[in-house]
């Protein structure tokens, strides 16, 4: 089996130049799984090579599509029957997004059998909001042994209105009236920036679904999709966690390729900081040579409120600021794995309930180990702004949400190397 190395960062060096930001992992997942609503081929454009993604791609080969690559970044997708209508739990218990395949199936197939899903290894993230959203519009549902067995026996109908914000169960649900007779509402339904990019896809396929970017959507079932083209927007994620890296390192970079209005809470906190932060077009710059940078405080929320997914790496820059500072998530409560790992480079964390209080300093390289996708971010924020040589471990996490990270470090100025993976020997 192939064995992923480790990073090695030496620290202390500033970052310039231009960084392209990579399509949405997050985005594109989903819009993945939509495809299976139609019979006819789709091309997507601004798909990353990541291993979530292939990972969903297994899934979605297992049910009946055709996958292949076109250029570095663009699939096509073909799925003129659905050939199974459950999912192999090796395949979902690796990604919680895996699970949002329950809603497609029930749109195209009437049934699916899901296992629970996997992903991160922090904190309880239920589906319990998604099984309340199918069971209100007429899904029947049992779960059994760590399985969810759902089937259609009309069409969807009725209004649910979420009992919190949840990106994931919006998008089940929609998925799951897109086909048929019916009409659903959702209320206090996710605007996500996720959310608005898969309704954009079904929508340029046909499907008749209304209102996102607010908290009412509306979907309006269709008797079937066409085939199309489409471009996933960029990583908003990665645009932060590299936003922050130019912070941490007092740097000035731009990046391309991006959606400014989609970075606002962080591009207002950095300002806050003492950070120039600059917009034109598709770009954003990042501006922290020479200055003194505040501390802060921050609580995250749904959007557009402050991310969760980088939580973890604004800790690491505030960890690099001198005086006080609090983090708060009340996203994922649980969303804690850096703090420790921050500690064997020497930053001042401690933690009370979800809250991190932060006494900004200096930092030094050390050997770490991410336990998951944003965590390894964080480290990867501190490593760049330590005085030394950092290895990181756990990559198969950190390889989960960033495409090629060491290339594309080294040709803003890091000095970051990850040689090739390698192959582990048997074991006996």
């Amino acid at each position: 089996m192939l064995q992923l190395t480790p990073l090695q960062i030496v620290g202390g060096r500033t970052l310039q130049g231009e960084f392209a930001v990579q399509p949405s992992k997050n985005a594109a997942l989903p819009i993945i799984v939509a495809s299976l609503l139609t019979r006819e081929p789709v091309r997507l454009h601004g798909i990353p090579r990541l291993s979530d993604i292939y990972t969903i791609l297994d899934i979605v080969a297992h049910l009946g599509t055709r996958v292949a690559w076109e250029g570095p970044n663009t699939l096509v997708l073909h799925t003129p029957d659905i050939l199974a209508t459950e999912t192999p739990y090796a395949l979902v218990s690796k990604m919680r997004a895996s699970f949002i395949v329950m809603g497609a199936l029930l749109s195209r197939a009437g049934e699916a059998t899901v296992s629970m899903p996997g992903g991160c290894a922090f904190g309880h993230r239920p589906v319990d909001q998604h099984v309340k959203a199918f069971r209100a519009f007429g899904v029947t549902l049992n779960e059994e042994g760590g399985n969810f067995e759902a089937r259609l026996t009309a069409p969807l109908t009725g209004h649910y209105s979420f009992e919190m914000l949840t990106v994931g169960a919006t998008q089940n649900a929609i998925l799951a009236a897109v086909l048929g007779t019916g009409r659903v509402v959702l209320e206090n339904a996710s605007i996500d920036t996720d959310v608005a990019d898969m309704v954009g896809f079904l929508n340029s396929l046909g499907a008749d679904i209304q209102g996102a970017g607010t908290h009412t959507i509306v979907v309006t079932g269709v008797r079937s999709l066409t085939g199309g083209e489409y471009t996933v927007i960029p990583d908003r994620i990665e645009a932060g966690t590299m936003m922050i890296a130019a912070a941490a390192t007092r740097s000035l970079l731009t990046l391309t390729g991006v959606r400014p209005d989609h970075l606002r809470a962080l591009s207002t906190k950095l300002t806050e900081m003492g950070v120039h932060v600059s917009e034109s077009g598709s770009t954003v710059s990042v501006d922290a040579r020479s200055r003194v940078l505040r501390p802060t405080d921050i609580e995250t929320g749904s959007f557009p409120g402050f991310p969760t997914d980088i939580q973890p790496q604004m800790s690491a820059l505030l960890a690099t600021v001198p005086g006080t500072s609090v983090v708060t998530d009340g996203v994922y409560t649980d969303r804690l794995t850096h703090v420790m790992e921050l500690g064997r480079m020497g930053a001042n964390i401690k933690v009370s309930g979800h809250t991190q209080t932060i006494q900004g300093g200096s930092l030094h390289g050390a050997p770490v180990k991410a336990a998951d996708i944003r965590a390894g971010a964080a480290l990867v924020v501190a490593a760049l702004a330590a005085e030394g040589q950092t290895v990181i471990d756990g990559m198969v996490y950190i390889n989960r949400g960033y495409e090629r990270l060491a290339e594309r470090l080294q040709a803003i100025g890091a000095n970051a190397v990850q040689a090739e993976p390698v192959l582990a020997a048997a074991m006996d």
